[in-house]
């Protein structure tokens, strides 16, 4: 380094020549490029150019956008170029080039009609499959007329102020237009929340096509007979991001859920850092509930009930499955990237992204899969019955059994198999314990406990069984088990997964496991239903129960081709590809929103949902209450879960009469709208005074003790 001022000075002289230098080769290249053209330079560079290189050459100022040549495009050249752009890279493309931006809100039409109206191949023919193709088998619009409606209803829709951000330009342009087009900036995020409605596409690090399972339950809410899920919020400040990326929960909250009768958004980040792309609401009748929520990056977290090992995370430092009270990330499967999460009433499962499957929490009835009926503490794969070979897309799981979809289009089975709700036929447990989950009971909605039912135990045994547990001895516990013929080794074929049969020839996009019944949606949008027809649950036009998949015929004659579907407990509700809501089933106290003088009913039937022009794109059904997501990001509530005391049903004492047992829009809230990040209150805590000093305080104390003195 040079130290002399000399030399300083001769070092300041040389950069500046070179400087100098640099700048008079850059002009003689722009004067050459003058003279001679530089387009065919360009048509020749643009073949060796990579993503950086065209990455570094994108414009950077309002002036340089007038030389992008897709600006020059005409607009409807410029919407066919667009619609073939997925929502992220539209967005990113739309915060990179102001010009462009400038012109999104004559494309978005034409973008969002892509994705909602059905298109013809170049034989003429529809598809009806909501996974093989852009638009899959949707019309949710007719024409772009509709599509624009749609898109104006998106900003508005969730029936009173949602807290919406809305960008600092787009301020700016609401002063100076008040009546023009002022939310092009938010297109982008509403774009992705209808990519993942009707495509799939749900952007996750994790994966390189970023594609989601199309059927998979919880997409956007989940509902358990305790609680509820439901994405909403998110997306932080930039222009792109995407709503619907937090949860609200709500519904009773003894052991880790919230105990609210209204959505509350969770904290620590969820929604803002954390991006949530599927819930996973589980529990049942028993008054347990726990919850699931898959990243955007294939982590899983888990919170509630810990019974049985139901959230994966294995004992704590004491020894203890101790609830878990806020999201927690699952530490057993942070080597693995997910891509689908399932709870059922006290067990749980995740798909990862090489089609595997993963269970843990209780076993009892077989439903982990694992060729035996022990609990599982930490998630464990499942390799038996043939499943280490497929690649399973989704899953879901019901009370107390299992169902998986495969690439292929194959169903597999597990679990307790009373009922029919397997689909196939199975061999029974190791003794007839009659097993297996709390069953309503008549229309009061009282539940009753089936306990098992094992031979006819001695007093001395039991204790044997008592004393083996207080000491913590697990092989006494195993032979005092093996001594009454009560080990939990089982052969039975409900403790592992199977194909059904019956489904062979039928290629299978979706399943849906209720409480005790099943359903299954095959590729053309068919619906077959199996297990227990209490109440009409199957949709069959009757009350009896089917140990195979029977396909519902009213769909067929109605020519309805499903789309979204979900099964609860003793009902059912689905989406057709035009956004119509079906249900059936259990109906009494508005639970599916049929009204409340309709307390079942045995066919598929249209919900009212008071609006000519909403549009469904999901359905979840609970115990005493369902959710059903609309096409503008709106969300509506049948029935209710009651919390505090309150009965079980619709809450609400205002309503109308005629409007009693209908679906309650929940206002103030829209799926996809991105809002601030809540903060947390941090009480602090006060240091408590005792005695007098708690009445008088300290300068009251000291006066009194002066006049004393005086």
């Amino acid at each position: 380094m040079a130290k002399t001022k000399e030399e300083r000075e001769q070092r300041r002289l040389e950069a500046k020549a070179r400087a100098e230098k640099r700048k008079a080769a850059k002009d003689a290249t722009k004067q050459q490029k003058a003279l001679n053209g530089d387009t065919n330079d360009a048509t020749t560079n643009d073949s060796k150019l990579n993503s950086n290189d065209l990455r570094k050459n994108l414009p950077i100022s309002k002036e340089h956008n007038s030389s992008l040549e897709m600006l020059n495009l005409p607009i409807d050249a410029l919407s066919r170029v667009m619609r073939y752009l997925p929502a992220r890279e539209l967005g990113a493309v739309s915060l990179s080039c102001t010009g462009l931006n400038l012109t999104l809100g004559g494309c978005r039409v034409s973008h969002i009609s892509s994705r909602l109206m059905r298109r013809e191949d170049e034989e003429g023919k529809q598809s009806t499959c909501g996974s093989m193709c852009l638009v899959g088998g949707l019309q949710l619009c007719v024409d772009r007329k509709e599509a624009q409606e749609i898109l104006d209803r998106s900003f508005i829709a969730g029936g009173g102020e949602s807290n919406r951000l809305v960008s600092r330009k787009m301020k700016l342009s609401r002063k100076k237009n008040p009546i023009g087009d002022t939310d092009a900036d938010e297109y982008p995020a509403y774009a992705r929340f209808v990519e993942e409605a009707t495509l799939g596409y749900s952007a996750m690090q994790c994966t390189r096509d970023a594609l989601f399972p199309t059927h998979v339950q919880g997409r956007f809410a989940s509902c358990s007979p305790e609680h509820t899920l439901l994405r909403i919020g998110g997306g932080g400040n930039t222009t792109s991001g995407p709503g619907g990326s937090g949860v609200a929960s709500w519904g009773v909250g003894k052991r880790g859920q919230l105990d609210e009768a209204e959505p509350r958004l969770l904290l620590n980040k969820i929604g803002w850092g954390i991006r949530i792309v599927q819930v996973a609401a589980g529990g049942g009748l028993v008054r347990v509930a726990h919850s699931l929520l898959l990243t955007s990056t294939g982590r899983v977290l888990s919170f509630g009930t810990a019974q049985y090992g139901a959230l994966g995370h294995g004992y704590d430092a004491g020894k203890q499955l101790s609830d878990v009270l806020r999201p927690r990330y699952i530490d057993a499967l942070k080597g693995e990237k997910c891509i689908c999460v399932a709870a059922g009433e006290l067990h749980s499962g995740v798909v990862t992204i090489d089609g595997d499957v993963y269970t843990f929490g209780e076993g009892f009835c077989g439903q982990l899969g694992q060729g035996d009926r022990r609990p599982q503490l930490l998630p464990k794969q499942v390799t038996l019955g043939g499943l280490e070979d497929e690649c399973v897309a989704n899953m879901s799981m019901g009370c107390r059994h299992t169902l998986v979809t495969t690439d292929d289009g194959d169903v597999y089975s597990w679990g307790l198999g009373r009922f029919g709700v397997l689909g196939r036929s199975y061999t029974d447990f190791t003794y007839n314990n009659d097993v297996g989950m709390a069953v309503p009971d008549g229309e009061e909605g009282h539940v009753v406990g089936v306990a098992a039912r094992p031979p006819p135990m001695q007093e001395a045994e039991m204790d044997n069984i008592i004393d083996a547990a207080n000491n913590d001895g697990t092989n006494d516990i195993i032979a005092a088990l093996d001594a009454l013929n009560l080990t939990l080794d089982d052969p039975s074929d409900q403790c592992y997964p199977k194909v059904i049969d019956s489904l062979q020839g039928v290629r299978c996009v979706g399943v849906s496991a209720g409480h005790r019944h099943s359903m299954v949606l095959d590729e053309f949008g068919g619906l077959y239903t199996f297990g227990s027809g209490a109440s009409g649950a199957l949709g069959h036009g009757d009350m009896l129960g089917q140990e195979f998949p029977i396909k519902v015929q009213e769909f067929d004659n109605m020519r309805v081709r499903i789309h979204q579907f979900s099964a609860g407990v003793d009902m059912s509700m689905a989406v057709d590809t035009q956004g119509t809501v079906y249900a059936w089933g259990k109906a009494s106290e508005g639970r599916l929103g049929l009204g409340m003088g309709r307390l079942q009913t045995a066919l598929p039937r249209e919900v009212d949902m008071g609006d000519a022009k909403f549009r469904a794109v999901d359905v979840e059904c609970g115990y005493v209450h369902s959710l059903i997501a609309g096409l503008d990001g709106s969300v509506y509530q049948c029935g209710g879960v009651g919390v505090d005391g309150q009965d079980d049903g619709q809450q609400d004492v205002d309503i109308e009469e005629n409007q009693r047992g209908l679906p309650r829009l929940l206002s103030g809230f829209n799926i996809w709208h991105r809002i601030a990040e809540p903060k947390e209150k941090v009480v602090k805590e006060q240091w408590k005074k005792y005695g007098k000093y708690e009445l008088k305080g300290r300068s009251k104390m000291m006066q009194e003790g002066v006049r004393s003195i005086g």
